[in-house]
């Protein structure tokens, strides 16, 4: 089975897992994990071995962070790296909706190296700026 898990700072990858669930459906294969205000890398370890502890050892595993570099991505991998399950682990930061939303929705339909290049672009093209056309514009 492939995972999507989710890990950030706060509670934005249970917020992530929760918006996933109202637009893909509920999904069992996605989790989410996130470092409490006040806790320690230590301790969300913890929370996030136990949050995994799903995970066969030879299930894969796209492991979308909020920021490169933050300390839940960075702990996450280094759990993984302990169970010797890194190996079956790609890994995405920066993530945002349109990245998580096509990665639930097509992880089964791509190779782990065409799932990154799909959902790099549909998080880039998700970011965009809206502009509001005023009534003024319309009378030109």
């Amino acid at each position: 089975m492939k995972y999507e898990v989710l890990v950030s700072h706060g509670k934005f990858a249970e917020g992530l897992a929760d918006s996933l669930a109202m637009l893909a459906g509920e999904k069992p294969e996605v989790l989410a994990c996130g470092l409490a205000n006040g806790k320690t890398a230590d301790e969300f370890a913890e929370t996030f071995a136990n949050v995994i502890s799903v995970i066969k050892e030879d299930d894969e595993i796209i492991l979308l962070g909020d920021l490169i570099g933050g300390s839940p991505l960075t702990t996450a991998m280094n759990v993984l790296a302990e169970k010797g399950m890194l190996k079956n682990t790609t890994v995405i930061g920066g993530m945002n909706l349109p990245l998580a939303l096509t990665t639930v929705l097509m992880k089964d339909m791509f190779s782990s190296e065409d799932l990154v290049n799909q959902v790099l672009s549909e998080a880039h093209s998700g970011l965009q700026q809206f502009v509001v056309a005023s009534d003024e514009e319309d009378d030109i």
